[in-house]
């Protein structure tokens, strides 16, 4: 089976097919509607032949549904049917779930994805649950993405960032009880060192997720963070 993974940002959609190498990307960005996004797909994807349809995408996910409009893109992405425009199959997952998934080596792992804000996916024995731990609150009446998402970073500096960071890694790491923490997203690159417990990402992640929605068929429970934590 050959399988197209479509990873959709605010900035870029980005495509790559199993058993390649090359990654392709457009431009997405706040006024792309899903008719926008399929003939961009159509226009990038002319030349390669395959099966089915991965697609992580930047808004909460539910039965393999969208269920609310993304912030970082143009409106009437609920009710569109993806399946139709693409005319394959299509699995849909939230953008963070896929980049868990991707990333994932059995057991129980918790992932954090340090980008705009703090995307997380618990995965325990192959069933992906989304979570929603970024607004929880955290210090002087403020969340953890407060202090560990981008604008914590800009208003910090990277060194109490970075202190935030693995704070945090070590308060979720025992809340879930977790046997290790991956850490994604956009801004992983900016910690100096990782801490006790916890692996980076790959860039590559993301598009592993996508073919183990088909090969692998994990369970997906569901998948709630919003459009800005990842990337």
């Amino acid at each position: 089976m050959k399988i197209l993974v479509l990873d959709v940002g605010g900035s870029h959609v980005k495509l790559k097919l199993s058993g390649q190498d090359e990654v392709r990307k457009f431009d997405s960005g706040p006024a792309m509607t899903p008719q926008q996004m399929i003939d961009g797909v159509r226009a990038n994807a002319a030349d390669w032949s395959y099966d089915a349809v991965s697609m992580g995408f930047p808004a909460p996910v539910g039965g393999g549904k969208i269920v609310r409009e993304p912030v970082n893109l143009g409106p009437g992405w609920l009710d569109f049917d993806l399946e139709a425009g693409l005319g394959k199959p299509v699995r849909v997952i939230n953008d963070a779930a896929m980049q868990a998934l991707g990333g994932y080596q059995g057991g129980r792992m918790l992932f954090l994805g340090l980008g705009t804000g703090l995307g997380t996916t618990l995965i325990v024995d192959n069933v992906v649950a989304g979570l929603e731990l970024g607004h929880l609150p955290y210090r002087k009446e403020k969340s953890f993405e407060d202090y560990v998402g981008a604008a914590g970073l800009e208003r910090r500096g990277r060194e109490k960032w970075q202190a935030s960071v693995f704070d945090v890694v070590e308060r979720l790491k025992a809340a879930f009880v977790a046997d290790y923490i991956l850490l994604g997203g956009g801004n992983t690159k900016k910690l100096t060192e990782l801490p006790a417990g916890a692996r980076r990402g790959d860039n590559a992640d993301a598009f592993i997720g996508g073919e183990r929605l088909w090969r692998d068929t994990p369970k997906v429970v569901s998948t709630p963070q919003r459009g800005d934590d990842v990337h």
